[in-house]
């Protein structure tokens, strides 16, 4: 006997009848002897919904109350599978994120998991119960509802796994498994039988929705065995473990991507010692995540200082730097929406160079201008407009050949 967490996305548990697949789903996993705590997210587009309700409300609604509404649809979804599971003589239990003992930072809209008080749900294990868990949520220390990001469910099933000493997490979705790129843009992306932690971490960084990026941080440093597969079809589907044992002669793994992207440029800034402290600084208290960053000298004793946020985060970022002006001592700011970011990733990169050069050759070959750069070891980033995503994804995944490679078995 084991114990397996499974999650299941909003697409999965989309009604009724594919509610009861995952009964079923849970159930082959009790009739082979093991406890079974499940993960779900709320059904179908039910928190597109409720955030589209909320802005006919207010266009920048209360973030306290956007947490309030949004973690009602997984509550739905809970209660609901619950049912499912008794119908099919399963005896199970639903808790809410709280319930299930997911304490969480005080930050509402994307707060991260401190700590889990696991003895409920391990009480109800031991009574033999499948124990059906609200995915995206949490409370903090004060009593208040918080989430955890879109994306958020995976990282409760991980961080459940984790504390729990699961023997497997495996993610129920909508798609077969880790694919090359985004198989509903580039029609010839192929599934990955498997990816390393390093490798999943930057694709999901980078924009790849299969994962959340929290959810491999904790799969990564607590060595949680992780699967993604599909809810729909009965297949192998891509491993996410330490190091990739297939496809071994692949130098560029995957290609990630992600629109929404603003380009922020700080010109006339003091170039002196503590500048780029106090304005990182600065906008990490406000919890303003930046991407990439470009800092040029201009005149003497002065420089430009560009970044790349999401462009929901601009109106807050703006404000920020604004009410802080006199401190930064910076003359004027430009901002560029309407970009995206495009990304290879490999570990295979790490000994093989020219891999960046050829990314910007194939780039500029296809008419395609970068107005930004970032890299690492493992992947190369740049920042393109938006209208040319799809262009350059499509270019990159032909010119890595990342349709035509053989899986290579170890």
């Amino acid at each position: 006997m084991g114990l397996i967490v499974q999650k299941f996305g909003g697409t999965s548990v989309g009604n009724v009848d594919r509610i009861r697949n995952v009964a079923k789903r849970v159930q082959a996993e009790k009739n082979a002897g093991n406890d079974v705590v499940v993960v779900v997210s709320a059904m179908g587009k039910t928190t597109d919904v409720l955030v589209d309700m909320a802005r006919e409300i207010s266009a920048f609604p209360n973030k306290r109350e956007m947490d309030m509404l949004l973690t009602t649809g997984e509550q739905v979804t809970i209660s609901l599978l619950a049912m499912a599971l008794h119908d099919i003589g399963i005896d199970a239990i639903s808790y809410t994120g709280w319930q299930a003992g997911m304490k969480t930072e005080s930050v509402f809209g994307n707060a991260r998991i401190i700590d889990i008080e696991k003895e409920r749900v391990q009480e109800q294990l031991a009574l033999g119960k499948v124990v059906v868990v609200a995915g995206f949520q949490g409370i903090t220390v004060e009593g208040e509802i918080t989430t955890l990001g879109r994306g958020g469910s995976d990282t409760t099933a991980v961080a459940l796994a984790a504390i729990l000493k699961a023997d497997r997490c495996d993610i129920y979705t909508d798609v077969t498994g880790v694919f090359t790129t985004d198989p509903r843009c580039v029609s010839t992306a192929r599934k990955l039988l498997s990816v390393s932690y390093d490798e999943m971490l930057e694709l999901a960084n980078l924009g790849a929705g299969v994962l959340h990026p929290r959810a491999v941080e904790f799969a990564k440093n607590y060595s949680v065995p992780l699967e993604v597969r599909s809810s729909m079809v009965m297949e192998q589907g891509t491993r996410i473990e330490e190091e990739a044992t297939m496809e071994q002669n692949l130098v560029v793994r995957g290609i990630a991507f992600e629109d929404g992207i603003t380009r922020i440029t700080l010109i006339g800034l003091p170039h002196i010692v503590g500048t780029l402290s106090s304005i990182f600084t600065l906008l990490a208290k406000n919890h303003i995540n930046v991407d990439i960053i470009i800092q040029s000298a201009t005149s003497a004793g002065q420089m430009n200082l560009s970044f790349s946020i999401k462009s929901d985060d601009l109106k807050d970022t703006i404000d920020v730097l604004t009410a802080n002006k006199e401190q930064l001592q910076y003359e004027s700011i430009e901002t560029e929406s309407g970009l995206a970011k495009v990304s290879i990733v490999g570990s295979g990169m790490v000994s093989n160079p020219g891999v960046a050069a050829e990314m910007f050759d194939v780039l500029a070959n296809n008419g395609i201008g970068i107005k930004m750069v970032s890299t690492s070891e493992i992947k190369v980033s740049t920042v393109v407009e938006f209208e040319k995503m799809v262009k350059a994804v499509e270019c990159l995944h032909e010119a890595f050949q990342l349709s035509e490679t053989t899986d290579v078995k170890a």
